[in-house]
């Protein structure tokens, strides 16, 4: 790293250069270690360019840093690697109304996207509860995925055209604009959910949709279980398409979610072992209103809730919403574990059970807390492990990741590999696959300079 960093600032300028970096991350609940003795700041793509020919060169491993807010270990550095951080590529460089498409740079909010979308009337369709701090170039290299998956898909379905940097400092720009492109390989592919392993994303296109103004939510609660899908098929088509939101929540989170006094008094006072936080969008508030209304109260008629409460301001809206995203209340039952898992929504129940009874009978552990985005057949477990040995953790994932590889379910739905869960990436990928992922990076970046150790 002494060999080139004067190399680096000549090339960045002093500004551009940070030593000794002081490093936070939004989702750091593992302490993976933040230890690299420099992180750059480059301004352009050019500059992102010469960074990693100049590395390549020397066989100097770099880490990419966008928002910070990853789950998985997947920003964490040593003190042999370089950081990268996208922050200054922060340029919206143009909106088509037309076409309805957005190029941006990669170090650009996700919030900062959304705002740009609806000044110009149009609408980005990724969110999650990072908005503020997540870069979409993170967003992207992750496949994020967040609350509106079930109606718009994840931020795979969110992009158009990329532009990235190879890890020789090749760019490779592919910025294509059209919804239908059939012309060879759709290249973006490669690079949307690498986690920074195969290319440095520096821009994208990011496809927009129309407006949609009427905006209906919901929080309401059911006794069994088995009634959350069938509320999911019932609403989905008494909306006919419009349902934005299902996001289910387990009573074990809502009590912590309501706890504080800034909440105020929970929504629904009585307590049931289920919620579900229901939205949907559309464009004439007022039959979309009535649509909506119609759609709980032939719910409530066929006994699939039990009690319901409807959002009446945009006020109300977000203060539902902040129950789902209250993530902060998780400390109570610190130190925890967040999982992060897929399974077919046939199998939630009994797997739930089955860990619940595992977690207390192998290790003493009773404090679970559930939420998920049930439509997209994903649940977020949180487990408080009382302790911070790394062997009362890894026993915790072997007890909740083990059992997925019958189900034929995922360690990861949504937050990536990263550190966190590479030792457990054959439960949700045969040998086969591995080895093409590994055949991948092996030839997009033979000297393993970009992010490595993470996935594999």
């Amino acid at each position: 790293m002494d060999l080139i960093r004067e190399q680096l600032i000549a090339l960045l300028g002093p500004s551009g250069v940070v030593e000794a970096p002081r490093i936070s991350a939004v989702g750091n609940w593992r302490g993976h270690p933040y230890n690299s003795p420099l992180l750059l700041r480059p301004e352009t793509t050019e500059q992102v360019a010469a960074i990693l020919r100049l590395c390549n060169q020397h066989q100097q491993a770099v880490v990419v840093h966008g928002g910070l807010s990853g789950m998985v270990g997947g920003t964490s550095s040593g003190e042999d690697e370089i950081c990268l951080n996208l922050e200054r590529l922060q340029k919206i460089e143009s909106i088509d109304k037309l076409g309805r498409t957005m190029t941006v740079e990669s170090g650009v909010r996700l919030q900062a996207v959304q705002e740009a979308a609806a000044a110009a009337e149009l609408f980005f369709a990724l969110d999650l509860g990072a908005r503020g701090s997540a870069t979409i170039g993170g967003n992207i290299a992750t496949n994020a995925g967040g609350n509106q998956v079930i109606r718009y898909g994840m931020a795979r379905e969110q992009v158009l055209g990329l532009e990235v940097v190879l890890a020789d400092g090749t760019i490779l720009s592919s910025l294509n604009h059209l919804l239908k492109n059939n012309a060879g390989y759709d290249l973006k592919q490669l690079f949307i959910g690498s986690e920074g392993t195969l290319g440095i994303i520096t821009k994208a296109v990011l496809r927009l949709r129309p407006a949609m103004p009427a905006r209906n939510t919901a929080l309401v609660a059911t006794d069994q279980f088995d009634k959350l899908p069938r509320l999911l098929s019932h609403i989905e088509s008494a909306l006919g398409g419009k349902l934005s939101a299902f996001e289910a929540i387990w009573d074990s989170y809502y009590q912590l979610a309501t706890q504080g006094p800034h909440l105020g008094a929970p929504p629904l006072a009585q307590r049931h072992p289920y919620y579900a936080l229901i939205e949907s969008s559309g464009s004439d508030a007022e039959s979309e209103a009535e649509v909506f209304l119609a759609a709980l109260e032939s719910a409530l008629n066929a006994d699939l809730i039990q009690d319901a409460v409807l959002a009446k301001s945009e006020k109300e809206q977000d203060a539902l919403w902040a129950i789902r995203d209250n993530i902060d209340a998780l400390a109570a039952i610190a130190p925890v574990i967040i999982f992060d898992v897929g399974l077919p929504i046939g199998a939630m129940e009994a797997y739930l059970k089955h860990i619940e009874t595992e977690l207390k009978s192998q290790l003493g552990l009773n404090k679970i807390a559930v939420f998920g985005h049930l439509g997209d057949s994903n649940l977020h477990i949180v487990v408080g492990t009382e302790s911070e040995d790394l062997d009362i953790y890894h026993r915790v994932e072997d007890i909740l990741y083990a059992p997925l590889q019958a189900l034929g379910g995922s360690i990861s739905a949504e937050h990536g590999i990263g550190l966190e869960k590479k030792r457990y990436l054959h439960y949700s990928r045969n040998a086969e696959e591995i080895a093409t992922m590994a055949l991948l990076k092996r030839t997009f970046d033979p000297n393993n300079i970009l992010n490595p150790g993470k996935i594999f």
